[in-house]
C-alpha cells in the first residue's frame, strides 16, 4: 500500500519515508504498520500494545498524514505535556489545551489550532466534554476539519479495568456529536472483556482490532517475601542498581512520604509522589525524575501512567498491587528501551488485609452506599493477584494468562524458572479435584470445591446435600493450602478455567477432560520448606568456629600482653560463633562489642568468620561485598518511630520535649533514644542527661556493672530517672 494513494499530495512516496522523516527510524515495531494503514483508511480502532510497544506512533503518525486535527484525549495534565514536548522537539505541530497555562497563551494556541498550523491536540476528558470546548470544535471541523479522536489509555473507561474513571464513560457523546469522524482506543493493558467493554462504551464501529503479545522478554520478575527488615532489603536493592533510574511503588501516601524520606537520610536521591501533593509538587517531582536529576521516585499508582522514560532499570511494589492489570502496567514502566531491567515485588499478607479494607471503603461519592459490584470484582482481582504471588509456575505464564494470551512457561526471565522448585506428579490429586468440579456441576469456586473434597460441616455444603457426592471427603489427606497450590496451577496451566465476572467460578474444559481420561499428567511445583540442619550439626559448627575465635583472641592477648578476657568475654565470642557476623556493621551488634573494640578487632574477627564459613561451605560475603555493607547507613535496623524520635534529637529537643511533641511515654522516647546510642547515631549524651549526673551513674556503674537498671538507681537514689540511667548506660557500653 503507498502512501499517495491513502493521502492525494502528500510529499512522501511511503509509509516508512514519513516515519523517517518525522521520527527519525527506519522501519516500523512490529504490529504498528497494519494500524496506521487502517488508520489511515478512516477506520476506528482497537488497539492493544504492552508500555514501550509504540502505540502513540499508530496515532501520531496519521494525525500528521491526515487532514485535518486529530484530537489526543489524555488523563494526565503531566503526561499530555511530556508528550508534547518531546513532539515539539521534533518539530511537530502538537500543543495542548489545560489548566496549566494563562488565557493568552490558551487565546494563540487556539488561534493556531483554527488557521490549521496545529495537528495534534491533546486535552483531558474533562475539558473536551466542556460545551464551550465542544463548540470550539465545532468551528475546527467547519474550518480545518477534525481527523481523528484518540482515547489514550483507553482502559479507563472500563470498570473492569484497573484505573477505571468514570467521566471517560461519558466521551460516548463525543462519538454521537462527530459521528463520521474515527475513533482510536489505545491501551497497554486489557483483558478481552475489558476489550469488548471499551468497544461498547466509546461505540466503536466495525473497529480494526490490534493486540500484540502481552511478552516483555527483556523484564525480570520476582516475587520475594516482605521480611521484618524490609526497608533494608528495598535499600539494598536499590544500591545493587548503582546510578540507575528506578521506581518504588507503595499503597498510601504515609508509606510514600516516609520511605522516600529515609532514602534521602540514607544518601539515595529520592522523591514522593501522591495524589495528597500540590499539582505543582507533582509536576516538578516528575520532570525532575524524567530529568535524571533524581534516582528514584516512590509513588503510589497516582504516578506512572504513559511516563515516558525509557530508561527505567527497576520497579520495586513495596506493597502487593490491587490486581495484575495494574501489576503489569505499572512493573512495565522498567525497560521500556528493551534493556534488561528487573521488576520487585514484595508479599506480605499484611497488604493483603490493607487492600480489603480498602475495597470494603469502596462508596457511591453522592449516596455513600457500598458499591457492590465494584467491590465483587476488586475481591476476585485481588485474589488473582494473590494467586500470582504464591504461583510456582513461571511467572509469564500466570501474567500473559490473565489476558488471554498463551506461553509455555520456562522463560528463562523470572525467579520460578531461574530458580524452579521440585516437581511433583499430583494427577490424582487433579483428578479428584476436576472431579469435583464436575459433581458440583460447575457452579462453584475454588474455596468451596476444597470444603467439599475436605468433607467440610460447612452449612451451605450440608445445605445443598453436596456431603453425599462421591468426591466428599476424598481430599482430607491434603491441607487447603496443597489444594490451593494445586487449584492455581490447574489455572496458570489451563487445565481449568474460571469465570471473570466478579464470582469466580470454577469450569471445566477440554484439557479437563484429559487429565480426567487419564490422557494427560499433571506436574505441580513444589516450594521448598527451608533446609534445617540437625541441631547437633549445628552445635559442632558453632563450637568448631567457637574454638577457632578463641585462638584469634589468645593470639591477640598475647601481643598485647594481656588477659584474653580483656580482649572479648566467652559470651561475646560464642554470640559471635552462632550469629557469624561477616561485616563490621553486623559485628558492631555483638553484645560486648563497643566502638573502641570494633576499630580495635573488627576486621580480623570477621575475616575470620568468613574464612570459616567458606571452609564449611556456607554463604560468604567477600571482602569487597563487605567493604561495600560498611559504608551503608546502619539507619537500615532502625524502625519508622525511632527515626523519627531521632530527627526530633537533631532539632536539638530535650527528652521531655521529644516526649511532648510525639505524645509517647517518657520510657517509650528513651528506650528509641537508647537504640540511636547502640547504633551509633548519638555519640554525646549533654543534651540528654546533665554532665555532672552523667558522670555520677557512670561511677556507679564502673563499681557495680550495666546489668540491672534496678540495682543502679537503688545506689543512685530516687532523685534520677531510670529513662537517664537507661541513656548513661547506652553510652557507657558504646565505650567499652
Amino acid at each position: 500500500m503507498t502512501l499517495s494513494s491513502i493521502a492525494p499530495g502528500s510529499d512522501f512516496k511511503s509509509l516508512e519515508e514519513a516515519l523517517k522523516h518525522y521520527f527519525g527510524y527506519d522501519q516500523f515495531r512490529v504490529g504498528q504498520r497494519p494500524v496506521i494503514e487502517a488508520a489511515l483508511q478512516r477506520q476506528d480502532l482497537m488497539v492493544v500494545m504492552p508500555t514501550g510497544g509504540g502505540k502513540s506512533l499508530c496515532f501520531q503518525l496519521p494525525g500528521l498524514l491526515l487532514p485535518g486535527l486529530t484530537v489526543v484525549i489524555s488523563p494526565l495534565i503531566a503526561l499530555m505535556q511530556d508528550q508534547v514536548t518531546t513532539l515539539q522537539v521534533n518539530d511537530i505541530p502538537a500543543t495542548f489545551l489545560n489548566s496549566s497555562i494563562d488565557a493568552a497563551t490558551a487565546r494563540q494556541r487556539i488561534s493556531e489550532i483554527y488557521s490549521g498550523k496545529i495537528k495534534l491536540l491533546y486535552v483531558a476528558p474533562e475539558r473536551l466534554l466542556n460545551e464551550s470546548f465542544l463548540n470550539l470544535l465545532d468551528q475546527v471541523q467547519a474550518q480545518v476539519g477534525l481527523a481523528a479522536f484518540a482515547v489514550d489509555e483507553a482502559h479507563c473507561v472500563s470498570e473492569w479495568g484497573h484505573d477505571f474513571r468514570p467521566e471517560y464513560r461519558r466521551l460516548a457523546e463525543v462519538r454521537q456529536r462527530y459521528t463520521q469522524v474515527p475513533v482510536y482506543a489505545l491501551t497497554a493493558t486489557a483483558t478481552e472483556r475489558v476489550r469488548q467493554d471499551i468497544i461498547q462504551q466509546l461505540q466503536l464501529r466495525q473497529p480494526f482490532v490490534h493486540v500484540a503479545s502481552f511478552n516483555r522478554p527483556n523484564l525480570y520478575y520476582e516475587v520475594r517475601p516482605k521480611s521484618r527488615q524490609v526497608y533494608a532489603d528495598l535499600y539494598r536493592e536499590i544500591r545493587q542498581h548503582g546510578q540507575d533510574s528506578g521506581i518504588v511503588y507503595c499503597l498510601s501516601r504515609r508509606e510514600v512520604n516516609e520511605i522516600s524520606a529515609r532514602l534521602q537520610a540514607d544518601g539515595i536521591s529520592a522523591l514522593p509522589y501522591h495524589a495528597g501533593m500540590s499539582d505543582s509538587a507533582r509536576t516538578l517531582n516528575q520532570e525532575r525524575f524524567i530529568r535524571d536529576d533524581v534516582q528514584v521516585m516512590v509513588a503510589t499508582v497516582a504516578f506512572g501512567m504513559g511516563i515516558d522514560k525509557p530508561d527505567v532499570r527497576f520497579v520495586i511494589h513495596y506493597n502487593l498491587p490491587r490486581n495484575i492489570e495494574g501489576y503489569y502496567q505499572e512493573s512495565g514502566r522498567a525497560g521500556r528501551d528493551g534493556e534488561p531491567s528487573k521488576c520487585l515485588l514484595f508479599f506480605s499478607t499484611k497488604d493483603i488485609h490493607t487492600i480489603e479494607w480498602l475495597i470494603e471503603r469502596k462508596a457511591d461519592p453522592e449516596t455513600g452506599n457500598p458499591l457492590e459490584n465494584e467491590q465483587r470484582i476488586a475481591r476476585q482481582q485481588l485474589r488473582q493477584v494473590i494467586d500470582y504471588a504464591e504461583s510456582t509456575v513461571c511467572r509469564r505464564t500466570v501474567q500473559l494468562g490473565y489476558f488471554g494470551e498463551t506461553f509455555a512457561g520456562d522463560c528463562g526471565g523470572c525467579d520460578n524458572c531461574c530458580h524452579p522448585k521440585p516437581v511433583e506428579d499430583w494427577t490424582i490429586p487433579a483428578q479428584k479435584l476436576l472431579s469435583c468440579v464436575a459433581r458440583c456441576q460447575e457452579r462453584y469456586g475454588m474455596s468451596y470445591v476444597i470444603d467439599v473434597l475436605r468433607g467440610s460441616k460447612n452449612k451451605k455444603v450440608l445445605q445443598r446435600r453436596h456431603d453425599q457426592l462421591s468426591t466428599y471427603g476424598i481430599g482430607k489427606d491434603k491441607t487447603v493450602d496443597q489444594w490451593r497450590l494445586l487449584g492455581r496451577t490447574l489455572l496458570h496451566q489451563g487445565l481449568v478455567t474460571e469465570t471473570t465476572d466478579g464470582y469466580p467460578v470454577l469450569k471445566l474444559n477440554e484439557l479437563s477432560w484429559e487429565v480426567l481420561r487419564h490422557q494427560r499428567s499433571v506436574f505441580v511445583p513444589v516450594p521448598v520448606a527451608p533446609t534445617q540442619d540437625r541441631p547437633n550439626a549445628r552445635r559442632e559448627e558453632a563450637e568448631a568456629l567457637f574454638q577457632q575465635l578463641r585462638e584469634l583472641r589468645k593470639e591477640l592477648a598475647d601481643q598485647q600482653s594481656v588477659p584474653p578476657y580483656v580482649i572479648f568475654a566467652d559470651s561475646s565470642l560464642k554470640l559471635m560463633a552462632q550469629q557469624q557476623p561477616q561485616t563490621m556493621v553486623e559485628f558492631a551488634k555483638i553484645s560486648g562489642v563497643g566502638k573502641r573494640k570494633l576499630e580495635q578487632y573488627g576486621q580480623q574477627f570477621t575475616a575470620a568468620i568468613r574464612t570459616h564459613r567458606q571452609e564449611q561451605g556456607l554463604p560468604v560475603v567477600s571482602e569487597a561485598d563487605a567493604a561495600e555493607l560498611e559504608v551503608q547507613p546502619s539507619t537500615l535496623k532502625l524502625s519508622n518511630t525511632v527515626l523519627a524520635t531521632f530527627q526530633l534529637y537533631k532539632q536539638g529537643k530535650s527528652l521531655t520535649e521529644i516526649t511532648d511533641e510525639r505524645e509517647l511515654k517518657a520510657s517509650t522516647i528513651s528506650i528509641h533514644l537508647e537504640d540511636l546510642i547502640e547504633a551509633g547515631h548519638i555519640e554525646e549524651i549533654e543534651a540528654l542527661v546533665e554532665c555532672d549526673r552523667k558522670q555520677t551513674i557512670v561511677e556507679i556503674i564502673d563499681r557495680i556493672g550495666p546489668i540491672s537498671l534496678t540495682k543502679i538507681r537503688e545506689q543512685l537514689g530516687n532523685n534520677y530517672s531510670y529513662e537517664e540511667i537507661r541513656l548513661v548506660r547506652a553510652w557507657w557500653q558504646r565505650q567499652q
